[in-house]
């Protein structure tokens, strides 16, 4: 039966029913998503720095303005209208603006935005003048940050550091290169990397990595857009071979010197975490080996670049990753928060810097999520956690001396929680798989609260499947969360096809106690109008649920997770109204490998399958990631031969698309053009798409034609 067909059959199951509701487009799912359909929302809102006020931008009428408020005013107000800020822009001879631009506190009267090649700085305590700071500098590769004061900047430049002061620029470095990169994110921006660049407190000092990664060998990635096509080199390392080299370096702007850390041998090591000591005259950096099981916390003099001293080591007998730097406590610099893993689940640890250990803070069967900062006396921490449940994120506040943890947001969604700088006043952004968005502001101490947003269901009016997130037993007697989307307007005793969607590895969590379940786009839903039933489980190897639950990958991955959906399997087979001879399954990246990896490991039970960015071969993986879970090829040899999908085709049973982005430096399209390659060796049959000029994630057109692609394989197939 044509997708057409099945779609005019469910509309009349409605009209006959008396009910009128709308069916999903692709667009719908894919693109209106995130815009026409996502829930209404206040654009910016943010806290002013520096205060317990908080902005936002709005339309009001025809006008965009900002409006600001705080928990004890009535109501907010307006603060300034875009028509008034482009007056202020006509004055200053600079272009008008049709939206607002993205506002960035620097101080309680201060802010600014980017224009351009413009830096705009607006005085608050004044707004009849912004201060026009820089023109055109010819900044080529981009800013990367400005110093706490806002009196300097770093950037690159012909792959070299810069700094300026907003009238004269100085060049740090003379031999950045392809092969030398400078102040940019390193080690494939694992370990929590996201930057290469850190200012010092007072402003006066940037701490910026230096990456040699010559040693590294050169990976090809093709331009088609170009006639004739041409090779474009990437730097990849892949497990067990050379790695790159990283050094951090200090530059002095006072005195426009540089110093590097003396980190110290074996070259191959990674440096991550970094941070500042409060008075600037130390730099610390969690050090780990390549080996990664084994992290030193250690201290730099910021003006030398000697090597103080060695804080603490955290050992494991699979890996450590350490993902955030030391916060140093508000008002007590000769102590510091520690984030760790060590005990199973990640919590709050103070030290001293000695390196002893005063009191691990919190504890329990579950996950810190997230440090939102202290308050003003520094006495209360306030953090996110999965105490709750494993699907909520709540916030709480810490007294740092006792240890007592106290609930600032109850319930069992999601909360997105700002705090101000003072600590007394809270912006929460709350959603759940029944509640679209609600936005409060809170008053810390009380917990009273005021509501700023209640957004509408902008899905009231489609038929949709009602998902409810529940767990099963997988074989170890641990709960998986799942969630289920029934067919809309679904028959009793009727068997219906199934697609399971997975991804399974860690740093992701599919199933999430918030609008749309924690998914981007409402494919599931589309699916569900059309008659499918659409399976998702986070299974082992899945981040928040302690280290053990992540740990059972190490070295063998995916033999875990494939067990677990094979317990979601059991679990739909279970329930009578799956069509066991027409389910699909579908994954991306990680997930990818474990589709392929399942089709071929348990042939039959699925008759059509998808795998996107699939990793095939874990020895063509990047060395951090791989080498993190893997260990080496040398070392893991059996690890990593049963995990090298070429060597299993003959065992493919039932249909596979394989996709890939051509350009995608992530996951190499080596990886599916080796399986293609093995595939046609056996004798075996393969479905291949490829999207050129896109990465590992597929954006724009690209995604709808993707998810189309993927429903029409599965309505060909299932």
């Amino acid at each position: 039966m044509s997708k057409s067909v099945c779609s005019v059959l469910l509309l009349s199951l409605f009209v006959t029913a008396g009910a009128q509701p709308k069916l999903f487009t692709m667009e719908d799912a894919m693109v209106k998503a995130r815009t026409a359909l996502a829930p209404e929302n206040l654009r910016q809102l943010q806290f002013v720095q520096g205060t317990a006020d908080y902005i936002y931008a709005k339309n009001e009428g025809n006008a965009a303005v900002w409006m600001r408020g705080n928990f004890k005013a009535a109501a907010p107000a307006v603060y300034l209208p875009l028509t008034k800020l482009n007056t202020l822009l006509k004055g200053e001879k600079l272009d008008t603006l049709t939206n607002l631009p993205q506002l960035q506190w620097c101080g309680a009267a201060q802010s600014y935005f980017v224009q351009k090649n413009m830096f705009i700085l607006l005085n608050h305590t004044n707004t009849a003048a912004p201060l026009l700071l820089v023109k055109d500098i010819n900044v080529m590769q981009g800013i990367l940050e400005y110093n706490p004061g806002f009196s300097h900047f770093a950037y690159l430049k012909d792959n070299n550091l810069f700094v300026s002061d907003f009238k004269n620029a100085i060049q740090v470095t003379a031999d950045g290169s392809s092969n030398i990169v400078y102040a940019q994110s390193v080690h494939r921006d694992e370990f929590g990397i996201s930057k290469g660049t850190f200012w010092s407190n007072s402003g006066t000092q940037l701490a910026f990595y230096r990456m040699d990664q010559s040693m590294v060998t050169d990976y090809p990635v093709i331009d088609w857009t170009t006639r004739p096509a041409k090779n474009e080199n990437i730097k990849y390392p892949m497990a067990g071979d050379k790695s790159h080299q990283v050094t951090l370096a200090i530059y002095n702007v006072l005195t426009q010197k540089t110093v590097y850390l003396k980190t110290g041998e074996p070259a191959e090591q990674y440096l991550t975490n970094i941070a500042w000591s409060p008075d600037d005259k130390y730099v610390f950096i969690a050090i780990i080996n390549r080996q990664q099981n084994l992290m030193k916390l250690n201290q730099y003099d910021a003006a030398t670049g000697d090597f103080v001293k060695t804080l603490f080591e955290e050992k494991d007998d699979k890996y450590t990753e350490p993902l955030n730097p030391m916060l140093f406590v508000k008002n007590n610099p000769g102590q510091f928060i520690w984030q760790s893993n060590r005990n199973g689940w990640n919590h709050l640890y103070i030290y001293d810097l000695k390196g002893a250990m005063l009191q691990q803070l919190t504890s329990g069967n579950w996950e810190v999520l997230d440090v939102k900062g202290f308050d003003a006396k520094g006495q209360k921490l306030f953090y996110t956690a999965t105490a709750v449940s494993p699907v909520t994120k709540n916030l709480y506040s810490l007294d740092v001396k006792t240890g007592i943890s106290t609930l600032l947001s109850p319930g069992t969604g999601t909360h997105d929680v700002q705090v101000s700088d003072d600590g007394s006043t809270l912006l929460d952004i709350m959603s759940s798989t029944t509640t679209p968005r609600v936005i409060y502001v809170t008053d810390a101490k009380t917990k009273k609260q005021k509501n700023l947003l209640t957004a509408a269901n902008p899905l009231k009016d489609y038929a949709l499947s009602d998902a409810e997130i529940f767990t099963i037993k997988n074989e170890s007697g641990d709960d998986l969360y799942c969630r289920l989307y029934k067919p809309v307007g679904m028959e009793p005793g009727k068997k219906y096809p199934v697609v399971v969607y997975w991804y399974g590895g860690p740093h992701a969590q599919l199933i999430a106690n918030s609008w749309n379940a924690g998914a981007t786009d409402l494919w599931f839903q589309y699916m569900a109008q059309h008659g499918y039933m659409v399976f998702t489980v986070d299974t082992r190897g899945s981040d928040n649920r302690g280290k053990a639950f992540e740990q059972t990958i190490f070295r063998n991955a995916g033999d875990a997770q494939m067990k677990d959906l094979m317990a979601g399997v059991n679990f739909l087979k279970a329930q009578g109204f799956a069509d066991e001879t027409k389910m699909g399954l579908f994954g991306w990246s990680y997930g990818g490998f474990l589709t392929t990896n399942f089709m071929l490991t348990y042939p039959g039970v699925f008759k059509a399958a998808v795998a996107g960015g699939p990793v095939i071969d874990w020895k063509y993986y990047e060395i951090m990631y791989t080498e993190r879970y893997m260990d080496t090829p040398q070392e893991n040899p059996a690890g990593y031969s049963a995990t090298d999908l070429t060597k299993k085709v003959d065992k493919l049973k039932g249909r596979l698309l394989l996709i890939h982005g051509l350009q995608d430096p992530v996951v190499v399209q080596q990886h599916s053009i080796n399986f293609v390659n093995a595939c046609i060796d056996k004798g075996v049959q393969v479905d291949y798409m490829i999207y050129p000029g896109q990465e590992h994630n597929m954006r724009g057109k690209s995604r709808v034609h993707l998810y189309q692609k993927v429903t029409d394989y599965f309505a060909d197939n299932l």
